[in-house]
């Protein structure tokens, strides 16, 4: 193995589609019209040298390295500013260039630290790169002049030019005496990520680089996604992980393992020691982008909390008890066969998990399915985007998104729904801040202000701040406006949808009871509004929507998406670059494990167990008889549980008593089961009830694959050795052979194999394949057998496009005097779904603490202050948080995380589901806020009840 370098053209590349070719020290190179001089001669294999360049910003000029002489032109114009021209003839080596180009360097060198030999860059800095390549020597200007690097002058004076180190982020440090003014960390920030958190402060000689308004980098509004730190050339910019362990030496290309993104980067080794993590630019999901979770949050790989052996328990009231993996694996299986055996087939069931690869999933699902022999499997996946699979499936009938990321470069109009990119999937968030900024319109519908509705260089066209549980009124509203105004896209309806359903529909939302007049009574957007909204949609040009958990987690969630659906049909935004439905996936995996067939009702692919074709592919391989009748989601087996028909439950990689709904419910229900078996990396919440315990693997101790939110399937490739003996589908693979099974699996390929001999839109798919592409979206099949991109390119995959009546019901969850304000909830930039990942790294320093946002108004009527301790109180319990009061919120609308097991927020949400799918409505809850003295009676028990639930007995 090796360290993979990246080849770094110096500027971006061109999209254009017409060709010119140059010549370049004699050599011909044919590149993209709008091509840089730098670019053409690096696709040429000839490296001009450069410092201010770099192929991931915009070429900018001035560092006067990359000079070159183009015959017929005066001077030596800039390489990486100058673009080709056809037969143009460029030389990159003279001795006039040679000349210039060390005497620009000997400038560089002249004011910055000769401490090669101890910088934490040594190997890894283009300034000494460059230095050789330009055949630098020798450097006539003396150090005792006028520099920025020495604390104190010759005369032992303090050195006004001299900056100390800022070591403020926990990640990386910034070091002035070393910065060269080249402006790429600049840049980066400004023209990747699309904060603008950087400057440069002063001019000429005084020039520097600045955070904010002259703040340290923690202070400031860098969100430390690490592109600086990448672009920078030299060691100002350099990883803390860097400085402590030494240059990487070998790297493997993997992908991360936080949100639905699914980035790829480069895990940079030091023997069996993760140096960093790299975006890789290659991958096609992130470009080389990244953010502070899959950049610097990989620290709970080796976090102290972590669990390394197998423990069991006979009663959740007594201590863990460490054992081997095989009495902890004959515990389990003895104790789910004495249930069966007792209680029934159907008395035990699975939970799979969104974060580990698909081919653990599938393992899981048919573990419950060939092994427990019931359909009782289940996912977080549908406690989120379940709405998705249903309201998608039924109008354009798959359950998946339409469109790739790179697709939202041409979108002319973006409607993000019930989703916030920025904090939850920031990597698509920053390439969407782009195209803003390049002249796209945006409308954004949400209860909260989210980053997006105005942030630096971006404004929405159009923010409908809805009330919480009102999704459906104003989707159909923008829908009633398209259709009465005649703006919908009749030659593509009457082509790709169904005639006699498109009627139905039309006089359905041409009622005057669907208009924005009459929706403005239920959501409080004004009609004009919404008005001005569906207009811009309909005649922006390519409309693109983006919808979260904000649109699914709800009791209409599935009506929702259906809603979605129809806005795309009715414009004929469906089948083409910059369009499309694209649900944003929370977790890494939740597309994968959706795929899987985690739900009770369905095969993996998507097909109904009642299925009897898709049933006997599965008994044919497995050997085993498949019921025919759907199994339990997670509420009916904790309803089953406290009834006592439900005994036992295998839990991989999820955290129930955190992350659903109704915690008190969950708890009773775990408390009710004989054998609660959860595998993981941490004795989570869940944990608290279980009875053995298997310690689970992490992204970077495995093999597998991801499927991210564009339905790309991703590679994820062993860094390093699992820590606690196995891979997780090992694991599983170990259960199901204890309970009698015989798998025989050796390597998560040879699950792949039979993933794609079972599953139609994984026909294709092989990890030869996955090697040779990078990665593929599914369908990949023999129709696409290399992978979709665009969805219902020349039709839908049910045929017509299907429109369906949206009717609005309002939630049973109202508000009134007791609860008058309603309760919405999300996630957070730096920490991911329940933190049990991200509260063990870092990250705790930008969000140490679940908070109550509450509006001003609200918070003045109840004398709360920012910063005081509330009570938050609903019908299913209550919890105490601080508060922020702050004008993101509407009044009558609260917001809050759920990251932090010590708030709990969940056991104030309720029971109430989505009518189609079940799907938790986490969005609308009512409740009422007011001042307390610190944390409730329950929190302070359930932490009591958590800290005996973790005793581990002392090993003899």
């Amino acid at each position: 193995m090796t360290l993979i370098k990246e080849t770094d053209y110096g500027t971006p590349q061109s999209t254009a589609e017409k060709t010119v070719t140059i010549n370049v020290d004699g050599f011909d190179v044919s590149v993209p019209e709008g091509t840089s001089v730098m670019r053409a001669s690096m696709e040429a294999g000839i490296q001009v040298p450069k410092l201010c360049a770099t192929d991931m910003v915009d070429a900018f000029g001035s560092c006067r390295l990359c000079l070159v002489e183009i015959e017929g032109r005066r001077g030596t114009p800039a390489s990486c500013t100058t673009l080709v021209e056809e037969g143009m003839q460029v030389r990159t080596q003279t001795d006039r260039l040679k000349g210039l180009r060390r005497g620009v360097m000997e400038l560089y060198i002249s004011d910055h630290p000769l401490d090669c030999l101890t910088c934490a860059a040594n190997g890894d800095c283009e300034l000494q790169d460059m230095a050789g390549a330009v055949g630098l020597r020798d450097v006539r200007y003396g150090a005792d002049a006028q520099n920025h690097f020495k604390m104190r002058d010759g005369g032992g004076e303090v050195n006004a030019c001299w900056k100390p180190k800022d070591e403020s982020n926990p990640y990386f440090t910034y070091d002035p005496a070393k910065c060269i003014v080249c402006s790429r960390c600049v840049r980066a920030c400004e023209e990747v990520q699309g904060t603008f958190a950087l400057t440069i402060t002063g001019r000429g000689f005084d020039s520097r680089v600045t955070a904010g308004m002259s703040e340290s980098f923690l202070d400031s509004e860098c969100v430390s996604c690490g592109a600086c730190v990448q672009a920078c050339p030299t060691g100002t910019l350099q990883e803390k992980s860097v400085i402590d362990i030494g240059q990487p030496e070998r790297s493997v290309v993997t992908t991360c393992a936080y949100c639905g993104v699914g980035c790829s980067f480069k895990a940079e080794m030091r023997g069996d020691e993760l140096v960093r993590m790299v975006p890789y630019k290659d991958g096609k999901a992130n470009r080389g982008h990244s953010c502070v979770k899959g950049r610097f949050a990989y620290g709970y790989a080796a976090h102290q909390d972590r669990i390394l052996n197998p423990m069991v328990r006979e009663s959740v009231d007594q201590p863990w008890r460490e054992v081997s993996w095989d009495e902890a694996l004959s515990f389990a299986a003895n104790k789910m066969k004495g249930i069966q055996q007792q209680y029934g087939k159907e008395s035990v069931g699975v939970i799979t998990s969104s974060r580990c690869t698909n081919e653990e999933t599938f393992l899981v699902q048919k573990l419950t399915r060939a092994v427990f022999e019931n359909n009782n499997t289940d996912t977080c996946a549908r406690v989120c985007h379940s709405p998705t699979g249903y309201g998608l499936g039924q109008t354009f009938g798959t359950s998946a998104g339409t469109q790739d990321f790179d697709s939202v470069e041409h979108s002319d109009v973006v409607l993000v729904i019930g989703a916030n990119p920025t904090d939850g999937h920031p990597v698509f968030g920053s390439r969407l801040k782009k195209r803003l900024r390049q002249g796209a319109k945006l409308i954004v519908i949400d209860p909260r202000r989210t980053d997006l509705v105005k942030s630096p260089h971006i404004k929405a066209s159009h923010h409908l701040a809805l009330r919480p549980g009102t999704n459906v009124a104003i989707v159909t509203a923008m829908a009633h406006v398209i259709v009465t105004e005649g703006l919908f896209d009749e030659a593509f309806i009457r082509e790709r949808c169904d005639m006699d359903e498109f009627q139905d529909y039309v006089e359905f939302v041409s009622n005057p009871a669907n208009s924005p007049e009459a929706a403005e009574l239920l959501t409080g957007v004004p009609a004009e509004e919404v008005r001005g909204a569906a207009r811009l949609y309909a005649r922006g040009g390519n409309g693109a929507i983006y919808y979260g958990l904000g649109v699914t987690e709800h009791s209409q969630g599935s009506t929702t998406v259906i809603g979605i659906a129809n806005l795309a049909m009715l414009t004929g935004n469906i089948g083409k670059k910059g369009v499309g439905v694209n649900p944003l996936r929370g977790q890494n995996n939740v597309q994968g494990s959706c795929d899987m067939g985690s739900f009770p009702h369905e095969l993996p692919g998507y097909r109904h167990v009642k299925n009897a074709d898709a049933r006997d592919i599965y008994e044919q391989i497995w050997g085993v008889t498949i019921s025919d009748e759907p199994g339990l989601r997670i509420p009916n087996m904790l309803d089953a549980a406290v009834e006592g028909t439900f005994k036992g439950i295998y839990v991989q990689g999820e955290d129930i008593l955190q992350s659903d709904p109704d915690t008190k419910h969950v708890a009773a229900g775990l408390a009710a089961m004989e054998c609660v078996i959860v595998h993981d990396l941490f004795l989570n919440e869940t944990a608290n009830y279980a009875h053995v315990f298997l310690p689970g693997s992490t992204f970077l101790e495995k093999d597998g694959t991801f499927t991210n939110a564009e339905r790309r399937i991703n590679r994820v490739r062993k860094v390093m050795a699992p820590r606690n003996g196995y891979a997780d589908w090992e694991v599983t693979q170990l259960l199901a052979n204890a309970m009698g099974a015989e798998w025989n699996y050796t390597h998560p390929s040879q699950i792949m194999e039979e993933i794609a001999a079972t599953t139609p839109s994984f026909a294709n798919v092989t990890y030869d394949l996955l090697e040779e592409k990078g990665s593929v979206q599914w369908p990949c099949n023999d129709e696409m057998p290399e992978g979709t991109p665009t969805m219902h390119l020349d039709g839908f995959v049910r045929g017509k496009g299907r429109f369906i009546r949206t009717d609005y019901v309002a939630t049973d969850e109202k508000t009134g005097p007791r609860f008058p304000l309603l309760l919405t909830t999300g996630r957070i930039l730096s920490q991911y779904n329940v933190g049990a990942q991200t509260r063990r790294t870092d990250n705790v320093v930008w969000h140490e603490e679940d908070v109550l946002e509450i509006h001003p108004h609200d918070a003045e009527v109840r004398g709360i202050k920012d910063g005081d301790w509330l009570k938050l109180m609903s019908r299913s319990g209550e919890t105490s948080l601080r508060a922020n009061v702050t004008d993101r919120v509407s009044t009558g609308v609260v917001y809050t995380t759920f990251h932090h097991p010590a708030t709990q927020a969940n056991v104030v949400t309720t029971d109430y589901s989505d009518w189609a799918t079940n799907c938790p409505e986490y969005k609308v809850t009512a409740v009422q806020v007011s001042l307390s003295n610190g944390q409730t009676d329950w929190q302070e028990e359930y932490q009591e009840h958590a800290a005996r639930s973790r005793r581990i007995e002392a090993a003899e």
